[in-house]
């Protein structure tokens, strides 16, 4: 019962109706922000299944194989800031033997006849790699936690547009009773 009384129920005459109200609207706020942290948990579960499963379809389209650097990047210096990588020639051997050439990035400092895997697409031609698992946990933790910062920030703006109609409830209700008071003071 005293646990009640602290969060403004019970039969305390000093607390008035808008006082229980304000309380109520306080712990249903923290109510719907509790409540969205299992639902944010099954998003964000669902999100990443749903990635995995587009990452495990996209690698069932595509072939890895091994090729070659047949250019050398270790004397290239970097064009802008951050770069790490560069485009360089390669060569492959495929399935059925056939040697071919392409394009792709290396890291900066990749010696000519450095192997490097790459992904293949049914027709042959160079693809970038799938997504890896991790990145699909990245993405459902992402979504999960939008989704729990969402429901907490419109729960605390709710209840905050419901505080301000309650305070200027009980401005008014203050007034109307300081002018009965006030008359009583004022009189002599």
């Amino acid at each position: 019962m005293s646990r009640l009384r602290r969060f403004g129920f019970g039969r305390n005459p000093l607390r008035r109706r808008v006082d229980r109200l304000e309380s109520t609207v306080l712990l249903t706020a923290l109510l719907v922000a509790l409540l969205s942290i299992p639902v944010a948990m099954v998003l964000g579960t669902a999100v990443r299944d749903h990635q995995d499963a587009l990452a495990n379809e996209e690698r069932a389209g595509l072939q890895q194989v091994t090729a070659r650097t047949l250019e050398d990047t270790a004397t290239l210096v970097p064009t802008a800031p951050g770069q790490i990588a560069s485009e360089v020639r390669i060569a492959w051997v495929d399935a059925t033997g056939v040697s071919h050439e392409g394009r792709a990035d290396v890291l900066i400092g990749t010696r000519a006849g450095a192997e490097l895997p790459i992904w293949l697409d049914r027709s042959g031609a160079i693809h970038r790699a799938p997504r890896e698992p991790g990145d699909s946990t990245a993405i459902g933790v992402g979504a999960g936690t939008g989704l729990l910062m969402l429901v907490w920030v419109i729960a605390w703006g709710l209840f905050s547009l419901a505080r301000r109609s309650l305070d200027h409830r009980r401005d008014q209700a203050w007034t109307a009773e300081w002018e009965q008071i006030s008359s009583r003071w004022t009189r002599h």
